[in-house]
């Protein structure tokens, strides 16, 4: 009967060391108290438990590197209402944090500065309250910092000018106050700032417009000052200042000339708020190192964590000998549960439903950051169509990317919609505006191989008349594939049509030709055949498909477009084209397009381009009896070249002859354009 208890305390041991092998992980315990902390209620992150493995996929929203170490926690709209522990500076691995849309109160913590190797720290659109930590100077390799959307206040620390790698500080919409500071002009790599709306005053410092990346400047809705630094000229709309009534500077549409009788010093900015008498700035060490005596903000007498010490160490040489037995046991037991488990995860990566990874090669936020929900051919290394690895990095998005910057595919940003495809205006990281085509799955080849290829050709087409795609991601969670192209601001060539009622719609007449020459030389440049691009056939050129940009540049969109969809719906998108006049009439017998297919619809292009009308099935017959006059858009009121016009009515006029073989090629219409090829 005494063995009995004897087992039992076996047992219980046993347990315990089981117990101490899973929370004796660093990172799991950091995981833990960072999601009690996040997720008070247990309602979002349920899926976190102190016997899972963060890089086996039990985490949602969770990412390891090669080395099994947390590098990437995605955690954004989830609807988190709690706060951010201190105990989040354990995962001294992690790379990318992003818990941007919810509803997170409380400060940030300083603690946050011992993530050294973090790049992108994405805390914007919460509830985030208390000042910016000057710590936070301390993360060196920090490239996107996004806190705005917040209730943040107090001034912006200048030790924020020690982050030399930052590319974008993004610190609008809190209540934040004082001056600019000057040591932000010391980030060099800086691409974009945003401070607008805020309670900032005094100047714009000097050395933030000698930023050589800077690209873009928002400043609007604080109580700035002064006289603006000119070279800020460079930026021109991309400098944004309005609703500073004290601002002044020459070379700037909406300010007056400063006053040369109140001298400005715009370079010795004020470096805190106005409470800065009252303000003891801090030492800040190069490194902040947690103790192991802490917990949270609060730290032990070290009196005590020294009796605390023997204490443990008297236990653990009394029970030293029966743990190490137990403990080489439940570790080698351990170890073959989880070398089944991994083997159960990588067997699983052969379904179609489910795919999950042991662990992820990349921690980029940006490219090949494959999810357990996402749907990815290009995964596995399944790229047997020649879609090389290098291609396949340089464009690929991964979805909490393309959902941050269309705030979730917001209907604000709803662009445009059609029976395949929505498309969504958005904001990348970096600043940048994108237009996002949202492709239904069920749209799209129901082979893969033959989807790839499409996907493949789409990233070769590059031409300074056509739109071009920034990258892709594919979500089978979602059931879509999302192309990113570049955002054009103008809209397309349909607005500029029929738009008596609206004179500054009307093109003149150096505009037209210049955007029918453009619009020539993306055809060609699609009919031709190069090294690294075969030929290809629009299918679908229209007025609502070339886009013009700030610089009434014509981009052609939709290209290779159809290279991607299913048989069936390249058909229903063709219907509108039949109606508007833009299909050649032998598709109709044949069925079949053709580069002379492209050359029938660009000449209906030049006819609703010379005509300022969407309909212009009677202008050929105006044509045929020459009468130039009725074909010529009357808001030109005689201001355009006769002759340029006649010979352009008469290249739209051979374009849209009836036999394919009559009309001219690409090249050729070039020729007549005096463009060489």
């Amino acid at each position: 009967m005494s063995s009995i208890p004897v087992f039992r305390f076996l047992v219980f041991l046993l347990l315990a060391v089981e117990v101490e092998l899973s929370w004796g992980n660093p990172e799991v315990r950091a995981l833990m108290e960072l999601k009690a902390a996040l997720d008070p209620e247990e309602r979002v992150l349920s899926s976190w438990t102190s016997e899972g493995d963060p890089c086996r996929g039990d985490f949602d929203g969770v990412v390891c590197n090669q080395h099994g170490k947390v590098a990437n926690i995605s955690l954004q709209g989830k609807g988190l209402s709690g706060s951010i522990s201190p105990a989040v500076a354990g995962l001294k691995c992690l790379s990318g944090l992003y818990l941007h849309y919810n509803a997170i109160t409380g400060e940030i913590p300083r603690e946050i500065a011992n993530l050294t190797e973090l790049s992108d720290l994405y805390l914007n659109v919460n509830n985030l309250s208390g000042s910016i930590p000057v710590q936070m100077a301390n993360m060196t390799n920090l490239q996107v910092l996004q806190l705005c959307y917040n209730q943040l206040a107090g001034s912006i620390p200048t030790q924020l000018g020690r982050l030399k790698k930052l590319t974008v500080l993004a610190l609008q919409s809190n209540h934040l106050s004082g001056a600019i500071p000057a040591s932000l002009g010391e980030l060099t790599q800086l691409t974009r700032l945003d401070l607008s709306f805020n309670k900032l005053f005094g100047s714009i410092p000097v050395k933030i417009a000698q930023i050589p990346q800077l690209t873009v400047l928002d400043v609007r809705n604080n109580s700035l000052s002064g006289n603006v630094p000119s070279g800020l000229t460079r930026l021109n709309e991309r400098f944004q200042y309005g609703n500073n009534k004290g601002l002044c500077g020459v070379g700037f549409a909406t300010l007056k000339v400063c006053d040369s009788d109140n001298p400005f010093m715009p370079n010795k900015p004020e470096p805190f708020g106005p409470d800065s008498r009252t303000f003891e700035p801090q030492q800040i060490p190069e490194s902040v190192n947690l103790s192991a005596n802490c917990n949270g903000f609060r730290c032990s007498n070290s009196q005590k964590s020294s009796k605390g010490i023997v204490i443990v160490g008297i236990v653990t040489v009394a029970v030293g000998m029966i743990i190490s037995g137990l403990f080489v046991f439940v570790w080698y037991r351990r170890r073959k549960q989880k070398i089944g488990s991994a083997l159960e995860v990588s067997d699983s990566r052969l379904s179609t439903d489910q795919p999950k990874e042991v662990y992820r090669k990349s921690v980029s936020p940006l490219i090949s950051l494959e999810y357990s929900n996402g749907w990815d051919p290009l995964a596995d290394g399944r790229s047997g169509v020649g879609f090389s690895e290098e291609v396949s990095q340089s464009f690929r998005f991964n979805l909490e990317e393309v959902e941050c910057a269309t705030q979730y595919f917001s209907e604000v940003n709803l662009l445009g919609k059609s029976n395949f495809a929505s498309t969504y205006k958005g904001i990348l990281r970096d600043g940048s505006i994108v237009a996002v085509k949202s492709i239904n799955k069920t749209s799209c080849k129901t082979e893969e191989a033959e989807f790839l290829k499409g996907l493949k050709l789409l990233t070769l087409l590059r031409h300074e008349n056509l739109v071009a795609l920034r990258g892709f991601c594919c979500s089978r969670g979602r059931g879509e594939c999302f192309l990113v192209y570049d955002f054009v601001t103008n809209g397309n060539l349909s607005q500029y049509l029929d738009v008596k009622d609206n004179a500054r719609r009307v093109l003149d007449w150096p505009t037209r030709v210049s955007i029918i020459k453009g619009i020539a030389k993306s055809i060609h440049y699609l009919h031709s055949n190069k090294p690294n691009k075969p030929s290809i056939v629009h299918q679908s050129i229209s007025a609502e498909k070339i886009l013009i940009d700030q610089h009434f540049t014509p981009r052609l969109s939709g290209s290779g477009l159809h290279r991607l969809l299913a048989d069936d719906v390249v058909f229903s998108t063709l219907k509108a084209s039949a109606a508007m006049g833009y299909l050649a009439p032998e598709y109709m017998t044949v069925g079949r397009f053709t580069d002379k297919s492209d050359v029938y619809s660009f000449g209906v292009i030049i006819f609703q381009i010379l005509s300022g009308k969407t309909n212009v099935n009677h202008l050929r017959l105006c044509q045929d009896f020459g009468k130039l006059e009725d074909i010529l858009d009357e808001s030109l009121q005689s201001n355009f070249s006769k002759q340029e016009a006649a010979k352009l009515a008469g290249i739209a006029l051979i374009c849209t002859t009836e036999m394919p073989n009559q009309r001219p090629t690409m090249e050729a219409v070039l020729q007549q354009l005096g463009i060489s090829c």
